[in-house]
């Protein structure tokens, strides 16, 4: 017989997702089967597949040692680099400013070295996390940006504030600024952009249309416009909705295409500047909740931004139209 303690993490989890992450070896109709005929149980009693597991419970598996997994001592994460940009850091949150060029998460490419494998590498030497005293949960992201995207990503230290950030981001009470530079002079200084994006996912490529299409989901953009010279913009942005590649897309799609942009955007007019990498970085996040914010109330209405963005500094100072 083995136990795994509850910790705050995996608290209000069901128990049978609870085991599902506890025990990936362990099959689930033996799972059910094996709550079914107490071989599993909480505190010493009989329980459901529903039973909502709290802090501090027991959960006594009276089954073979081969569905436990034994740790290995060493993890994946500990290849990934040790650099890492923190604009912010507490008890709860981490915000960094990623790279260009770096996944935010692993892919068919890159499995070892990205933004999260850094920021479980990072705190794993802290002491704030260990993978063999955590059931189930592990350091996530809340949001993401692509790859050749520079900029704030946040991400969550425990279970209560990943819940958290993914609600307030469903509800959109978490605003996220962009700064990009674009082809032309746009006819409106502000305003809303709206279209409906289609998303293609064998090229994962999209298509921005302006009106409703069968597959399409609506779209909308708002953007400030900051400065104009010598035929390119530069241009605050905030997402009203948040899908696949829409700056990109959205602005490629009303004929002003982002600097740089090899995928929507003139590859021709890029070669001009000698940048090979796109000029959008997500550069301010606020936090502005309506609603609790539980353990996460102290960030409302706090905002955090980077400072000395590349391209913005260039254009401002005409050091980008020299090269």
């Amino acid at each position: 017989m083995k136990t795994l303690t509850v910790s705050a993490n995996d608290a209000n989890r069901r128990l049978d997702r609870f085991l599902a992450k506890s025990l990936p070896a362990l099959p689930q109709a033996l799972m059910y089967k094996y709550i079914r005929t107490k071989r599993i149980k909480v505190n010493g009693a009989r329980a459901n597949i529903s039973t909502r597991l709290k802090t501090g419970d027991e959960v006594a598996l009276y089954i073979s040692d081969e569905f436990f997994e034994k740790p290995s001592g060493s993890y994946d994460f500990l290849r990934a680099s040790k650099k890492l940009n923190i604009v912010y850091e507490d008890e709860n949150i981490l915000l960094s400013n990623k790279q260009v060029g770096l996944l935010s998460h692993p892919d068919e490419t890159e499995y070892n070295d990205t933004l999260i494998t850094r920021v479980m590498r990072y705190l794993y030497e802290k002491g704030e996390y260990n993978p063999e005293t955590e059931n189930t949960f592990v350091p996530s992201l809340v949001n993401r940006i692509d790859r050749n995207t520079c900029g704030i990503v946040i991400a969550a230290k425990n279970a209560e504030s990943l819940r958290i950030l993914n609600a307030k981001m469903k509800s959109r009470e978490l605003h996220k600024l962009y700064l990009c530079v674009v082809h032309g002079s746009l006819k409106k200084n502000e305003d809303v952009m709206v279209g409906w994006l289609y998303k293609d996912e064998e090229k994962n490529k999209v298509t921005v249309f302006d009106r409703e299409r069968a597959g399409a989901k609506e779209i909308r953009t708002k953007y400030r416009v900051l400065e104009t010279k010598n035929g390119l913009s530069l241009v605050e942005v905030e997402l009203l909705t948040g899908r696949t590649h829409q700056i990109r897309a959205h602005f490629a799609s009303a004929g002003h295409p982002l600097l740089g942009d090899g995928k929507y955007g003139k590859n021709a007019i890029n070669k001009k500047y000698g940048y090979k990498k796109q000029f959008l970085c997500s550069y301010k996040l606020v936090f502005d909740f309506s609603s609790d914010a539980g353990i996460l109330g102290y960030l409302d209405k706090r905002s955090f931004e980077i400072g000395g963005v590349w391209f913005a500094d260039e254009f401002k100072s005409g050091e980008l139209f020299r090269k």
